[in-house]
């Protein structure tokens, strides 16, 4: 029992046990950062409301606006553990993260999540189950650079989480498919909360999202040999679907500012209902289709890295 347990914990760098042990000992690596790093976010969050004369035991909190603010910049917090674990743990350089110097790719992985969500949206108008209503006159300009920002962050962390820590370490040492679907349940489980408020049917739709984005992560990082394009498509995916459009992201309909007024018509498969365009049946396949695609290009490549 001593030496199962010294396999499985995450606070040593042991690799040299079966396979199935080395991925339970991963997904508790991923669960340590991450309800570490939310913990010590959280406690931020308190002494910030406290510090600037807020009383949260008795409801005295921040506006909406700046709680959102200080929530996704809160996650550079959790990107701090998830880095320290990699470097004092694991032992090992962040480039065999994926945090290589090739950052340029970041910008190309931006580029790929505005067209896969433009083209998405459109085809949403095209079915009149969005309307664009055009610019909002009171948009906030500084608000949403300051979005964007923290979107960036977010996006960032939950990379280097599930691209980083989990699937970059499993790769190592068990197959592709493997090391891609554990860190697509990594990805997938901190956001099953809000996915079945609007119905069953839409929480399905989320969950086959959910599984292609990843896997269009995980195939970004294979074929960039970082994580960098994966954290652009996932930072400007949540910004423009944010702070640009002003449409729900991930069941989050209390937009705080956004640049243009969209607005769902109705609740149904095609604009994913109250959980947004993650939801629908149209990104699915957008999603689908992107992910065969980068799979077709690169064929070789995600071939030459399936190790059994």
């Amino acid at each position: 029992m001593k030496q199962f347990l010294k396999n499985i914990s995450p606070l040593n760098n042991r690799t040299e046990m079966p396979m199935a042990l080395f991925v339970v000992k991963k997904i508790l690596a991923f669960w340590l950062c991450y309800i570490v790093g939310l913990f010590l976010a959280e406690g931020v969050i308190i002494l910030l409301h406290f510090a600037l004369g807020k009383n949260m035991l008795v409801g005295d909190v921040f506006d909406a606006q700046t709680i959102t603010l200080i929530t996704y910049y809160g996650y550079i917090i959790i990107s701090g553990v998830a880095l320290l674990y990699w470097k004092l743990i694991e032992k090992k350089p962040l480039s065999e993260m994926g945090l290589t110097n090739h950052f340029g790719n970041y910008f190309i992985g931006a580029i790929i999540g505005v067209l896969l969500l433009a083209v998405s949206v459109v085809a949403i108008i095209l079915t009149g189950n969005i309307e664009y209503h055009g610019v909002f006159e009171n948009a906030d300009i500084l608000v949403i650079v300051l979005l964007i920002g923290g979107f960036v962050v977010q996006g960032a962390t939950e990379e280097i989480l599930c691209r980083g820590v989990v699937f970059r370490s499993l790769k190592e040492k068990t197959s592709l498919a493997i090391a891609m679907d554990i860190s697509t349940l990594m990805f997938i489980i901190p956001h099953l909360s809000s996915l079945f408020d609007g119905g069953v049917i839409y929480g399905v739709f989320g969950i086959i999202n959910l599984l292609l984005i990843s896997t269009i992560f995980s195939l970004l990082t294979i074929r960039f040999k970082s994580i960098w394009a994966a954290c652009g498509l996932h930072s400007f995916w949540n910004a423009v679907l944010y702070s640009v459009l002003g449409l729900n992201l991930s069941g989050n309909d209390e937009t705080v500012t956004a640049i243009f007024n969209m607005q769902s018509v109705g609740e149904n498969i095609w604009n994913g209902g109250v959980y947004g365009i993650e939801a629908s049946l149209i990104t699915t396949v957008v999603l689908a289709f992107a992910a065969i695609l980068i799979m077709v290009i690169d064929r070789k490549q995600v071939k030459e890295n399936d190790k059994v």
